[in-house]
């Protein structure tokens, strides 16, 4: 450790549960963040000050407007431009945390490229809106033995638990499939700032205790900062016939297909169907004739009244203004070819 970290993470240091051998673990660490949304921001931005020395953020969307009131890291001229999230996040952190070395990926986590997402990481932190996600980070870090931290807020209420292969019990033992019915989104129930800082910072806590050397506590801790109940329970005992980490079938890493999904707190379907990159200059060119275009170097936006499609290079568009995936399918194969 050099003189200027050990002065800037003097305090961090005095605290016993990290100390100076803490420390130096946290500056080796290489942490990968799925979702930089309320939570995922909230996180980068907290590791990257406590001295983690590689951060990997992985998002598929950019910057709107709506996400400022809860989204740490953005501002009013990344919302202007439609930064993506990612990159966005990683010009914030090196403002603040210059040695901390940053990866920026603008991509959908997929069987197809989680190993070189996430082979590295030696923990990795929710920040999704999807069980279909979690479940794919479940499938991986319980493949490679790497703990990983969920967390999900909506409304008022949020909900924490770390995973630790082999020690507590995985994300497919609490929930053999994604749940099913209805569910809250930040869309239908809105989401208060105060519960996603609060959900990031348990989670960021759990991960210092890994990094540092330490475990967490095997406990579900849930929150509503509303009514200010905390309750914290011990995680159930692993289930003993879990199909992914009892039997190690790991479902979500074999297959390839991507599915259109729909957006938390968004009217706007993700829809991927391409299987090769996109040259943004020529689809620019194509679509100036038909509609109000804006570029930068990360995406193309097009504006054709009442939609409003963003395209990435790696085919991925994400389409506002509906709901409908059968819209949205109709929309891309129309703009962006089948």
């Amino acid at each position: 450790m050099t003189p200027g970290e050990r002065e800037r993470y003097s305090r961090q240091i005095r605290f016993a549960g990290i100390g100076e051998a803490g420390q130096e673990r946290l500056l080796r660490s290489r942490v990968a963040i799925v979702g930089c949304g309320a939570l995922g921001s909230f996180q980068a931005g907290a590791m990257a000050r406590s001295g983690v020395g590689h951060l990997t953020l992985i998002d598929r969307d950019f910057v709107e407007l709506s996400n400022l009131q809860r989204q740490w890291l953005y501002g009013e001229a990344d919302a202007r431009e439609a930064v993506p999230k990612a990159a966005a996040a990683a010009r914030e952190i090196a403002r603040f945390a210059s040695d901390c070395h940053v990866t920026a990926a603008t991509e959908d986590l997929t069987p197809g490229n989680i190993d070189d997402l996430l082979g590295d990481a030696d923990i990795v932190l929710d920040g999704t809106d999807n069980f279909e996600t979690r479940f794919l980070v479940n499938d991986y870090c319980i493949r490679q033995n790497v703990p990983w931290i969920y967390g999900a807020a909506v409304g008022s209420y949020g909900l924490t638990f770390a995973v630790m292969p082999q020690e507590t019990p995985c994300l497919a033992c609490l929930y053999p499939a994604p749940p099913g019915g209805v569910q809250p989104t930040c869309e239908t129930a809105g989401v208060l700032s105060p519960i996603t800082s609060t959900i990031a910072s348990l989670q960021c806590a759990a991960a210092l205790r890994i990094l540092a050397g330490g475990a967490p506590e095997p406990l579900v801790t849930t929150v509503d900062v509303w009514t200010g109940r905390i309750r914290q329970v011990r995680q159930p005992e692993r289930d003993p016939e879990c199909r992914a980490c009892a039997h190690h079938d790991y479902i979500w890493l074999n297959t390839q297909r991507r599915v259109p999904v729909s957006l938390c707190g968004r009217n706007a379907v993700q829809i991927h169907e391409r299987n090769r990159p996109l040259n943004l200059k020529e689809l620019r060119e194509s679509l100036e004739p038909l509609g109000e275009v804006r570029a930068n170097d990360f995406a193309v936006r097009f504006f054709v009244t009442p939609y409003e499609m963003t395209i990435f290079p790696d085919g991925r568009a994400i389409i506002k203004g509906t709901q409908d995936i059968g819209v949205a399918r109709s929309l891309y194969a129309r703009y962006i070819g089948a």
